[in-house]
């Protein structure tokens, strides 16, 4: 987990002197121009913690150093995790929240023989690769680092399994060898020289003897953009999963589209795309899965605050992340007024085409 990082005290001034120096005329132009919350933005000029990768992106911005001005001594336990995560996929599970039908669905597609396939369809920004995450993170994490009752029982002997998240955004995985070496890596086979599909069937074949789930996150630029991942090597995956591996193989994807409409709109047409059986479609939360995000506050908002926050949310965990922020930030100012709504409904302005794109797809 990528943790939280601040402007050490002595900093401050550097970096708030550095705002007008590189052009931006307010903190809501950086805000802007760098694609984050006004909220985050205050919190990083005002030497609070931020979520790591955001810190470096306006370090960099402001042409500094991040590692020269962050602060050295900044606790990097879980006290200091960000309540409301609004610009990175969620890799705690302690902070993802929801879920609850699809995790049933999926998890007893996982926990007897033959393990069996699934797809995660929603658009972009619905929470897909959060999902992934949490599938492979929730069963093995200790209870301590868990919210009070988070369920985790989901697996019968959850150490015997292994997860690989494979993100096909990364150049790495968009070469065959590439992408066949790294599956070989995480699962501690040895990988065969040549790193071919024929060697790779082999040695997986011999060698994987317990409940594997391989993770793949935006199979769609796989198949737009990467040559070599062809129908023969979809076609291999697909003979490894139902006759290869005695079970104990599955993959679940993330696509904004059904596999087979994918791969038929990208000029694909290996059987690999038929073997998802179940389809997880990713629509808002329930009223009450969305009660708990908000509840999970340090501060607590007033019911008149979480009315508000559900009905301009529509229950949609990215804009519930963000205004909660937004919420949030305003509290830590002692900010008595309605303000934060404005600034909350700002902020979320950009993403709400993309929750009504949702809404469309669930109809």
């Amino acid at each position: 987990m990528s943790r939280s990082l601040r402007v050490a005290p002595e900093y401050i001034n550097k970096v708030k002197s550095a705002l007008p120096r590189n052009g931006y005329r307010s903190q809501q132009s950086l805000a802007t121009d760098s694609g984050l919350s006004l909220a985050t933005v205050k919190n990083f000029l005002s030497g609070k913690p931020i979520d790591r990768l955001n810190f470096e992106e306006l370090s960099v911005k402001l042409g500094l150093n991040w590692q020269e001005i962050a602060d050295k001594e900044t606790p990097t336990t879980k006290t200091e995790a960000l309540p409301f995560i609004t610009g990175t996929p969620i890799t705690d599970p302690r902070q993802f929240f929801g879920r609850e039908k699809e995790l049933k669905r999926l998890f007893n597609l996982l926990k007897r023989h033959p393990l069996q396939n699934a797809a995660i369809i929603g658009k972009k920004r619905s929470g897909k690769t959060s999902l992934l995450h949490y599938l492979k993170n929730i069963t093995t994490t200790p209870p301590q680092q868990l919210r009070p009752h988070q369920k985790s029982d989901w697996l019968p002997q959850p150490e015997q399994y292994q997860w690989v998240f494979v993100d096909l955004q990364d150049a790495r995985m968009q070469s065959r060898e590439g992408f066949l070496r790294y599956i070989l890596e995480y699962l501690k086979i040895q990988v065969p020289t040549p790193c071919d599909l024929d060697h790779f069937m082999d040695v997986v074949s011999d060698n994987l003897s317990s409940p594997t789930v391989i993770l793949l996150d935006e199979i769609g630029v796989g198949l737009q953009r990467c040559p070599e991942l062809d129908d023969t090597f979809w076609e291999s995956l697909r003979s490894l999963a139902t006759n290869q591996t005695r079970g104990n193989l599955a993959f679940i994807l993330a696509t904004p589209e059904s596999p087979i409409e994918l791969a038929q709109n990208t000029g694909h047409s290996s059987p690999f795309f038929n073997i998802f059986g179940y389809t997880a479609y990713l629509e808002a939360l329930t009223e009450a899965e969305a009660r708990e995000l908000i509840a999970s506050s340090p501060i607590p908002f007033s019911e008149a605050d979480v009315e508000w926050i559900l009905r301009t949310s529509k229950c949609w965990p990215l804009l519930l992340q963000i205004i909660c922020s937004e919420r949030l930030f305003s509290l830590e100012e002692g900010e008595t007024d309605d303000s934060w709504q404005e600034e909350a409904l700002r902020q979320i302005q950009p993403f709400y085409n993309l929750v009504i794109a949702n809404e469309a797809l669930a109809q």
